[in-house]
């Protein structure tokens, strides 16, 4: 089932991709795949005052452990 587009700017812009005969639709992977380490990158490096991320998700697995022990919740 092919795709349709609405904006011929962005059609073009798409079919101008290299890879269209070889790889099709998956030809997009790689600019997905940077994307994803550049989010990942972001929420490691990048702080919110003292806080980033990981430090608050690992403070909240910390949390639910201890109430999973007491028995709560």
């Amino acid at each position: 089932m092919p795709i349709h587009f609405y904006n011929a700017r962005l059609r073009d812009l798409l079919d101008k991709w290299p890879g269209k005969n070889k790889f099709g639709i998956y030809r997009f992977l790689p600019v997905f795949f940077i994307l994803g380490a550049a989010l990942e990158f972001s929420m490691i490096n990048w702080r919110v005052g003292e806080v980033n991320f990981y430090n608050t998700y690992k403070r909240r697995q910390a949390k639910d452990a201890i109430e999973k022990e007491l028995g709560h919740s």
